[in-house]
């Protein structure tokens, strides 16, 4: 049975909470992307929320809350939010608690973004990246309507290692057919 979840915007009063969920660098890189350092605390997160959620501002973040619990089971965000070319970039995904993974949940929070993206800004193209090996993260997005569009190779450092990057996209007339169909 899938969860509902809904999105409400982010807070500091979520701070501890995020940052108890990501225990190590690679995980930091991994939700993250390049945007923080390891460890992740309080100051990086008070720069990140900064000027987001805001009527015009070009950061939308949100927690995913199970309805039926009233607990924060996640995170997300809809960033570089470009009116003008009508995009944006769908990033921080992360069902916090591993139990709950798999579950539908980081699709459910997809889902309601695009509807954000798609519907409320009427933007034109999301993107995102993902690593090349998280293989479910991958089927999770094709399943939700997103579209390989390359890979960057080596396009982060991790101590000695360099991790691929997947470019994935989906346009507005693509959210339109899968609503329409289900």
């Amino acid at each position: 049975m899938v969860k509902l979840i809904e999105l409400q915007y982010f807070e500091r009063s979520d701070f501890s909470q995020l940052v108890a969920w990501v225990t190590s660098p690679e995980f930091l890189l991994q939700w993250g992307g390049p945007d923080f350092e390891y460890p992740l605390d309080d100051k990086q997160l008070d720069h990140y929320i900064s000027g987001a959620n805001r009527p015009g501002s070009t950061v939308l973040i949100f927690r995913g809350m199970d309805s039926a619990s009233g607990h924060v089971v996640g995170h997300i965000s809809l960033g570089r939010i470009d009116r003008k070319n009508q995009s944006g970039r769908i990033g921080k995904v992360l069902v916090g608690d591993p139990g709950m993974r798999g579950q539908g949940i980081g699709q459910s929070m997809i889902r309601q973004l695009l509807a954000i993206a798609f519907d409320d800004l009427q933007l034109h193209r999301i993107s995102l990246g993902v690593f090349d090996f998280n293989h479910t993260a991958i089927e999770a997005y094709r399943k939700v309507g997103f579209t390989l569009e390359g890979v960057l190779r080596d396009a982060r450092k991790i101590g000695n290692e360099f991790w691929n990057l997947c470019e994935m996209g989906m346009l507005a007339h693509e959210w339109r057919t899968r609503k329409t169909a289900t």
